[in-house]
């Protein structure tokens, strides 16, 4: 479902100095070709979405947006995990471990990791926001807006879009550029869950507002939010 805003208000929305692009376990223990997961890293990579997530760090890198990457890793001997859910349990089993300072908790190709980008870790929940210091980091660059992309559409994005809102944030979802599995579980994911509470767009829209003069900026007056 796509978002209602016009392209300009989505660039007023997506002002490069309130904004911060994160990217949710877009690791190689989980969309790279070693993955424990291979069929979420298959469907990450056929849907396009990983490509879309570089795309989209790679424009932020040139535009001056933060970006911040939400890893999901573990320690080899499991101390301060979950294991209070079937999941949990399930990635204990599974022969590729996230394990902290292995590869698999490295940020996958084709995306590029700048300097100036943060990589926020977490060893425990299903959220990249609860419990971690991604709030705290985001108030602290002044963010409104939080442009959500990775894996998985099951789980973890959506998980990341409530905690933003409930914490004030708005939340945009470039919606071909996350991936779940089943393939078509993700649209409708998106259609019937993230379309309610986050503002739903497009790589390609996000790309152009980040090109195109804010109305402010150009003198304009400053665009309606729809």
């Amino acid at each position: 479902m796509p978002s209602r805003r016009s392209p300009e208000q989505l660039t007023e929305l997506l002002d490069p100095a309130t904004t911060v692009l994160l990217t949710v376990e877009c690791q190689q223990g989980v969309v790279g070709p070693d993955s424990a997961l291979p069929e979420l890293a298959a469907a990450a990579r056929s849907s396009g979405a990983l490509a879309n997530v570089a795309r989209l760090v790679a424009a932020a890198h040139e535009r001056g947006v933060q970006v911040m990457h939400a890893v999901a890793e573990s320690r080899p001997d499991g101390r301060g995990g979950n294991r209070n859910a079937r999941l949990f349990r399930a990635a204990a089993r599974l022969p590729a471990q996230q394990h902290t300072g292995s590869t698999a908790v490295r940020i996958a190709p084709p995306i590029e990791v700048a300097d100036e980008d943060l990589v926020v870790r977490r060893l425990h929940g299903l959220s990249p926001l609860a419990g971690t210091d991604v709030d705290p980091l985001l108030r602290n660059l002044g963010c409104r807006v939080l442009v959500v992309t990775g894996v998985s559409a099951n789980i973890a994005v959506p998980n990341a879009v409530f905690d933003a809102v409930n914490l004030g944030y708005t939340a945009v979802v470039p919606a071909d550029a996350i991936a779940g599995v089943p393939a078509d579980y993700t649209p409708a994911m998106v259609r019937n869950t993230l379309a309610l509470v986050a503002t739903v767009t497009t790589t390609d829209a996000v790309l152009g507002s980040w090109k195109r003069p804010r109305g402010r900026a150009a003198g304009q007056g400053a665009a309606t939010p729809a």
